[in-house]
């Protein structure tokens, strides 16, 4: 007499589960990629007390070596020379005239160094926010 499985085991593998397990993932890298702001340049901030609730648009960074880098928006930052500071920054207030533009200096860099951006942005109205870090 000859016995039969009530079960047939399947050798198949369904992939469902699978695909539903790597749609969350890149679900969740989508999210969290737009969240980080990544900062290639190495800039030690000084210590500041308050933090600013304005959204800068634009990114000036002066490193401890005094190169000056600036960006506009998501834009990978760019090397300028204070020279090509203005003209850049006038091109991205007729882009978005209501910006904000952020100074990320380090805390090595000369006050003059600062200054020079600072009166830059005065002479042409821009709103800046000097960037430190938190407690």
């Amino acid at each position: 007499m000859a016995l039969k499985r009530r079960a047939k085991i399947s050798p198949m593998f369904s992939m469902a589960s699978m695909t539903d397990l790597i749609f969350l993932l890149l679900i969740f890298f989508m999210i969290t990629s737009t969240m980080v702001s990544p900062n290639a340049i190495k800039v030690l901030l000084p210590q500041g007390k308050q933090q600013t609730s304005a959204k800068p648009l634009t990114r000036v960074i002066i490193d401890k070596e005094l190169r000056c880098y600036a960006a506009f928006g998501n834009e990978k930052e760019r090397p300028l020379s204070i020279d090509e500071l203005a003209p850049f920054l006038q091109e991205c207030a007729a882009r978005e005239p209501e910006m904000y533009v952020a100074l990320y200096a380090d805390e090595a860099v000369p006050y003059r160094e600062i200054v020079k951006v600072l009166n830059i942005a005065n002479e042409n109205k821009f709103k800046m926010v000097l960037a430190t870090r938190g407690k």
